[in-house]
């Protein structure tokens, strides 16, 4: 069986077992759908770039580290490390964004972006806290809280991006809002 044809599994076990080629034959593969992902979030070209090739390396080394279970989902697994990136980045150079909700609450009380927050770590655990919160979302609604909170992007963009109406991306916005809202409360979380 030539090496083009292999599936994705066949292609990581040939790689783990020496055949170098296999990971290039993967990597051609799924480059432009791993590549366009990262690029509609950040919308820069350089950038994209860079995490791209981060994203590679790390799939690499998980892939060599005997760390990849995925089993015939490669392409999954390959845009959420390049998600993860994307999103690290955003965190790192994220400027505080005011956005403020219907009732004039600013909507970083969910995201720990408060001033009342002096310990880095109770930060970082509240961060933790409501990104897990987020997957807990219906995807949809998941989605527009990543574009607009970490990838800073405006309802138009969402919409234009997601195929929605700006009406819908604002409504999954509301809708994301009142289910985080209900998991704190269900969850019982201080957030500060």
């Amino acid at each position: 069986m030539q090496i083009l044809h292999y599936s994705d599994a066949e292609l990581i076990h040939a790689y783990i077992h020496g055949q170098e080629q296999a990971l290039e034959v993967l990597i051609n593969r799924y480059k432009d759908k791993v590549y366009t992902s990262i690029y509609m979030l950040v919308k820069d070209k350089y950038l994209a770039e860079d995490i791209f090739q981060d994203a590679f390396l790390k799939m690499i080394k998980t892939i060599k580290d005997g760390r990849y279970a995925e089993q015939g989902k490669f392409l999954p697994w390959a845009i959420r490390v390049a998600h993860n990136l994307c999103m690290d980045h955003f965190r790192r150079s994220r400027q505080q964004i005011p956005v403020t909700l219907p009732d004039g609450q600013d909507i970083s009380i969910f995201f720990g972006a408060s001033d009342l927050v002096a310990d880095g770590i109770e930060k970082r655990e509240v961060h933790q806290s409501v990104r897990k919160l987020v997957e807990d979302l219906p995807e949809e609604q998941r989605e527009v809280v990543v574009l607009r909170i970490y990838a800073d992007l405006s309802f138009k963009e969402i919409s234009d991006l997601t195929g929605v109406s700006i009406n819908t991306a604002l409504g999954r916005m509301r809708y994301a809002l009142i289910n985080l809202r209900k998991l704190i409360a269900d969850k019982e979380m201080v957030l500060r």
